[in-house]
């Protein structure tokens, strides 16, 4: 929640003196914007290996999580734009230990039919953020300004760091690591945990004796499913840059600063409870498509909607709908979890590389709301709707494939499997006590989610 608010707050922090005070050119804000997921983006697939390869990924992510509160705090520290950019780059370091590492973890515990729901709670943190970021950040803003004859905008910075470092330090003994490593578990509740994975998919969740750091980056650059992801992502997040951007729309309706916050944070309530409900009826059901792109339809109506009139009525209105399509996306991480589901290196990747795309397209979207392009923003829109288009057509294909291989694992044979395949597969009979032919042929049968 609070990197979420973060993006949110270095933002309006430019309306209470952050650039004037740095003495920082349009171009250099810009660039400490743009450096931020840049860094991220870089960081996300060196922090998720590091995560599948320990034993301790609690104690990583609580440690990932109290440097970033630290480094956040130190931003209210900073003077010029040397030091804003070099706290930016480190910020976002530790920050790629967040969602990923946060994403995988729960990969590594819950079922393909249990992973929606976890996984929608998880991202409704960052929703509430998204919905009150933007007024939390305003209050402090408003109240802070002069107190100890501090500039509000590094109060903003000081509130921020003190509280993700409280909850980092908790987070190291709150958070379990894997199921073969969870000091506070016994043997037997090891056994089921891991049982329950492999069961699950018909293969142990784990990697060969001895494979490569790199060898899990070198399966996805192979997985033609890997690379419709990261597009089906970078086109989502574009679609949605309105997130980031939702108060310049929402600010052409005419109203005062504090109720157009208010106004624009209000649409983000219902998604995220929609988003959890449609998450737990996906894993009900064991559906991926069809609980994502129909609220991605629901987001094209809201665009065209806006697209049609200057309305203040309608185009509020609109802005519920283009929020709803957020309510699918939050199946997003599930999807690829259950898509490549082993090894568990090769999802470990698969997840950061998505993510970083996303992060990318939120780049890219932020420089579609020019103030040029007010107060229609009709490029903006037209923009967005394209992307949700492709988003729709990308996860079309994605689930064709799927269908694809679901069809071949029918006929497959067990001459037919890799070295790799066949040790998790034996490792599975060795977990449930069955012989080797009776794991493969209920692996065979274990349906599909997509």
């Amino acid at each position: 929640m609070m990197s979420s608010i973060d993006r949110i707050g270095v933002t309006l922090a430019r309306l209470k003196g952050f650039q004037s005070d740095l003495h920082l050119t349009d171009v250099q804000y810009d660039t400490v914007l743009a450096v931020t997921y840049a860094s991220y983006c870089l960081a996300l697939v060196p922090s998720n290996t590091f995560i599948h390869r320990t034993t301790r990924p609690s104690t990583y992510i609580g440690c990932c999580i109290v440097l970033w509160g630290i480094i956040s705090t130190l931003t209210g520290l900073t003077k010029d734009y040397t030091s804003i950019i070099m706290c930016r780059v480190l910020l976002s370091i530790p920050e790629a230990a967040f969602y990923a590492g946060s994403s995988y973890l729960l990969s590594s515990w819950y079922t393909c039919k249990e992973l929606g729901l976890r996984t929608a709670i998880l991202i409704a943190g960052g929703s509430i953020a998204v919905a009150f970021g933007s007024l939390w950040t305003a209050v402090v803003l408003g109240t802070m300004e002069g107190k100890l004859n501090i500039a509000a905008w590094r109060w903003l910075f000081f509130i921020e760091g003190i509280v993700t470092v409280t909850v980092g330090a908790l987070s190291m003994w709150l958070l379990p690591d894997y199921p073969h490593s969870t000091l506070w578990l016994d043997v037997e509740e090891r056994h089921l945990a891991q049982l329950r994975l492999a069961k699950d998919v018909g293969e142990a969740d784990m990697d060969s004796e001895g494979a490569s750091i790199f060898k899990g980056l070198r399966m996805v650059v192979k997985d033609a499913k890997a690379y419709l992801f990261m597009s089906l992502s970078f086109c989502l997040s574009l679609s949605m840059s309105f997130v980031v951007c939702l108060p310049t729309p929402t600010a052409t309706l005419g109203y005062s600063t504090a109720v157009t916050l208010l106004m624009a944070a209000a649409p983000w309530v219902l998604p995220m409870i929609v988003g959890v409900v449609n998450a737990w009826h996906s894993d009900l059901t064991g559906e991926r498509f069809f609980h994502l792109s129909i609220y991605w339809w629901i987001g094209i109506i809201g665009l065209v909607i806006s697209l049609s009139t200057m309305e203040t009525a309608a185009r509020y209105f609109s802005q519920y709908l283009m929020a709803l399509s957020f309510s699918g996306s939050m199946l997003m991480m599930p999807w690829v979890a259950n898509a490549i589901p082993r090894p568990p290196s090769k999802r470990s990747v698969a997840i950061a590389l998505t993510i970083g795309f996303a992060n990318a397209g939120f780049l890219a979207g932020s420089y579609m709301w020019k103030a040029s392009w007010s107060p229609q923003y009709h490029p903006s829109l037209l923009i967005c709707l394209c992307s949700l288009l492709g988003a729709t057509a990308f996860a079309f294909m994605i689930r064709s494939m799927q269908i694809w291989e679901y069809k071949r694992m029918k006929h497959l044979e067990i001459d037919d499997l890799e070295k790799d395949e066949r040790e998790r597969i034996e490792k599975a009979a060795e977990l449930e006590g069955i012989t080797f032919d009776d794991a493969f042929s209920r692996k065979r049968r274990l349906p599909n989610i997509y």
